[in-house]
This record gives C-alpha cells, structure tokens and sequence, in this order.
C-alpha cells in the first residue's frame, strides 16, 4: 500500500495537493505541529470525500511529496465536523513501532489542538483499532 506524504513531521504547515494528480496547491498554518509524517492512502476515499488519512510511525525524514510503502498497524476513529475522517497508523515497509497508551494520547491532544484556530471546528477522537480493522477500512475505502 503506498501512502503520499503532504505533511512532515514536526511541520506546522498543512499542505493541500490535488489528491488525483498530486499537485501543490497551498499550505497554511495549523494549531499543532504534526507529530510523524502525514498524509493519505492512494487510490481510497473516506468518509469525508477526500483519501484516507495516514500517520506514518517513523523517525526517518519523510518529506512532502514522498510516495512511501507502509505496512498498516491499525488506526484510530476520528470524526470532523460530523463526517467520518478516520485515521490510518501505518509503518514504512518491513518497520514495526508499537501502539501504547502515551502514543494514543498524544494522537488525541494533537486532533484536538490542530484546528484550533479556527472556529467552529468540531473534532471528536473515539477508539483506537487494530491491523483488522485497519484493513476493513481501507479495503471499503477502495476507489
């Protein structure tokens, strides 16, 4: 499976590209800086209408505009402005990270947080999920 990056970890900055040809189109600054690699699951699409969001584990400086192939360790629901936007936790392929308490709150401080600055923004984390449904997820989020 491979995962675009459009945000770099430690990055303020949220970066939009046309998800279908990968183009830049602009960038702006967000609440929170992104904990690890960001980005979406090619050749999906979520409940909110755009590719399935990804957290990419890893240490390794992933840039923007990257094309990674990651091997799915689970994920996390999140809801947005009512819409499902679940997210993705995946590692670089053949990388193992373990999922622990510490990490699942720092996910939950970092939705909450990086939208803050704009009004009206409702964001909601709920349970965290395993490698299966991980993949239940992203097979229905198949284009």
């Amino acid at each position: 499976m491979k995962v675009f990056i459009e945000n770099e970890a430690g990055s303020d900055q949220k970066n939009i590209f046309n998800e279908e040809t990968l183009e830049y189109k602009k960038s702006y600054t967000v609440s929170a800086r992104y904990p690890f690699p960001y980005g979406f699951i090619l050749d999906t699409t979520s409940g909110d209408g755009d590719n399935l969001d990804c957290f990419v584990l890893t240490d390794k400086p992933l840039k923007m505009g990257d094309i990674i192939d990651v091997d799915v360790l689970g994920m996390f629901e999140e809801i947005e402005d009512g819409q499902e936007d679940h997210k993705i936790l995946a590692v670089p392929k053949g990388d193992t990270y373990h999922i622990s308490a510490d990490l699942e709150s720092l996910f939950k401080e970092f939705s909450v947080r990086v939208f803050a600055h704009l009004p009206g923004k409702r964001k909601e984390v709920g349970r965290f999920l395993g490698v299966d449904d991980a993949n239940t997820l992203i097979e229905r989020s198949k284009s």
